[in-house]
């Protein structure tokens, strides 16, 4: 009784036997003082005794063979029979796709994340077989995103401990003395594996929303001047221009340290990837209640296949880069979940290579200045 079929079946019967023997019994009820009842033995019909004519129940069962009786029983029989029949069918039909979501699900269950459904059946059936598939091309998705995740945190993790343990055998092996240049090349292997570590930790509370923000009003042209003083040094030891196009002043509420960092990442960005003799530029705007925040530089660009891909954890345009060069991989993807975090958003604009990128933070006013 507990599956669906027999359940869907066994209703179909009552509900074609319901909606026969009703009629049928208004209909003999009506036509009773009609029917030709004859004797078993072909002799006259009853009589009314003491003036009273047999009940209809009575003279039904005296005379069940009645023609009448026996093509309604038939009738009711074969309706019966079709019902069922229908109600099998129809039930399976309703069934099977449940059957194959079930199936689906169990193969989900033991990690086959290729598993998916075909589309068919009633609407609210496809509904739920789409929804089942786009569940499954996620959770594929998140499992490839966090095995890629796994490879690169190890293959990050791998050179500064390489490097670590190669300098600490040669010292042991006395191929190196222990003089204070060794030891501030290993120092300087531990703070890059700090460095990931920490933007590791700090992009994991960022995805998890566990990240606090220290909210507060400060002026965003100040903050980029500031900053902007740190790196000029930096920029002309390398013969990079830095330019700035300020607003006079744009006070908002905010976490002036993390806006600071996403600044410091795209700068570092553009520093990486601008040659001698380019220019980056810093721009502060106000548009349509927004604050703009875009570097610009004219450095190597980038191409359309790789600017969907520029904040995803631990990419590079350049494969051939190296993580002294080319930073931990997830300054570009921090920075966006900081602008998030802000209720903000981020994009890249490039027209291709060597054309140069620029990267435009917009922060909404109207949500910061309350």
């Amino acid at each position: 009784m507990n599956k669906l079929w027999v359940r869907i079946s066994l209703t179909y019967v009552a509900i074609m036997i319901f909606l026969i023997i009703i009629p049928t019994g208004i209909y003999l009820t009506i036509q009773a003082d009609n029917i030709n009842l004859v004797q078993p033995d072909g002799g006259p019909s009853e009589q009314i005794i003491d003036g009273h004519q047999p009940s209809f129940l009575t003279r039904i069962n005296r005379y069940g063979q009645s023609e009448l009786v026996i093509g309604l029983v038939r009738i009711l029989f074969s309706i019966s029979m079709v019902g069922m029949m229908v109600g099998v069918i129809s039930s399976r039909g309703l069934a099977a796709p449940l059957n194959n979501l079930a199936k689906a699900a169990r193969a989900v269950g033991s990690q086959d994340l290729t598993q998916r459904i075909k589309v068919k059946g009633t609407s609210e059936v496809r509904e739920v077989a789409v929804a089942f598939n786009s569940m499954a091309a996620a959770l594929e998705e998140a499992e490839d995103l966090r095995n890629n995740m796994l490879a690169d945190i190890a293959h990050e993790l791998r050179t500064p401990l390489t490097v670590i343990q190669g300098n600490l055998r040669a010292i042991l092996d006395d191929v190196y003395e222990l003089d204070k240049v060794e030891v501030a090349r290993l120092y300087d292997q531990t703070r890059q594996l700090s460095r990931l570590v920490e933007d590791l930790h700090d992009l994991a509370l960022l995805e998890a929303k566990e990240f606090s923000l220290n909210i507060d009003e400060f002026d965003l042209k100040n903050m980029i001047d500031d900053v902007a003083a740190i790196y000029q040094p930096i920029f002309d030891d390398q013969g990079i221009k830095l330019d700035l196009d300020l607003l006079d002043e744009s006070v908002v509420r905010g976490d002036c340290a993390r806006i600071t960092q996403c600044l410091n990442n795209l700068l570092n960005n553009a520093l990486r990837h601008s040659p001698e003799g380019g220019t980056v530029r810093i721009s502060l705007e106000d548009q349509a209640e927004r604050a703009v925040i875009s570097v610009k530089d004219t450095g190597t660009g980038i191409t359309d296949d790789h600017l969907p891909y520029v904040f995803d954890r631990f990419y590079r345009v350049d494969s051939d880069r190296n993580r002294r060069s080319g930073g931990s991989g997830l300054g570009l993807a921090i920075t966006q979940a900081l602008v998030q975090a802000h209720g903000g958003k981020i994009q890249v604009i490039s027209d291709g290579l060597n054309m140069g990128s620029e990267f435009r933070i917009e922060l909404p006013i109207e949500d910061l200045n309350l």
